[in-house]
């Protein structure tokens, strides 16, 4: 089902940077109308928002906490307000911190934990009460999780959460003609895999794939809007490891 108008309407968090970036990119182009989810870079959402609008689609930016219930209940709202309802729901937003196990700031675990685990239930919730039939809710894991690189165990902990909350959701949605996939990249070249990091290291993540080169947005984006669409509406309660080939 779609808006009255005939289109859909996807939720994108983390939709100002990076992979959510890419996914608002190319969903707009599909056709949607698009709300930018940021939180906190208002100028990078706007530009989001005019990307959007160049494809020839409606955009509407929207700033929101994901862990926050109440802020992401105001984000599904205004999106039903302003584009009639929502058809797809993406949530990129992730926090990354790296350190050993047992040097890990325990504040920070919890930082992480927040976004990550909470926020991904938060917009998971709100996505299960809102979206329409035949339509698609996709979260974000890690490929982390079965590389088991070392300083990530904060990271893929709550990855492996999302895993988790995506198998069940899918199962509780039964009869309702929605599915609920999570998209597990591997190293990607957005700010997060980027910042911080020597040519020495990103080359070292680069060759953890066969195909010896880190993702680009698009590559997620395209994993993204096919598993959101109408043609790939028969998968239904998996992860998708989009890495390359890295194990």
């Amino acid at each position: 089902m779609s808006s009255e108008t005939g289109t859909r309407v996807a939720v994108v968090t983390g939709g100002s940077r990076g992979i959510g970036r890419g996914i608002v990119r190319r969903l707009a182009e599909q056709g949607h109308s698009v709300v930018v989810g940021y939180a906190g870079n208002a100028e990078e959402a706007a530009a989001a928002v005019k990307e959007a609008e160049a494809a020839g689609s409606g955009a509407l930016a929207f700033q929101a906490d994901v862990a926050d219930e109440h802020a992401v209940a105001d984000m599904f709202a205004a999106a039903e307000s302003r584009f009639g309802g929502v058809d797809v729901v993406v949530n990129s937003a992730a926090r990354l911190s790296l350190a050993p196990i047992a040097e890990i700031d325990l504040d920070e675990l919890d930082a992480l934990h927040r976004t990550n685990i909470r926020g991904s239930f938060v917009v998971a919730q709100q996505a299960a009460r809102r979206v329409r039939g035949g339509g698609s809710i996709l979260l974000f894991s890690t490929s982390v999780i079965g590389a088991y690189f070392p300083t990530y165990a904060a990271y893929a902990a709550s990855k492996g959460a999302v895993e988790a909350m995506t198998m069940i959701l899918a199962r509780e949605l039964r009869g309702r003609d929605i599915t609920v996939n999570a998209v597990s990249p591997g190293p990607t070249a957005t700010a997060m895999i980027l910042d911080g990091r020597s040519e020495e290291q990103l080359a070292e993540l680069a060759a953890a794939s066969p195909l010896e080169r880190l993702g680009r947005p698009t590559d997620i984006a395209e994993v993204a809007e096919f598993l959101t669409s109408e043609r790939g509406h028969w998968v239904n309660g998996q992860v998708l490891r989009a890495n390359g080939g890295m194990v």
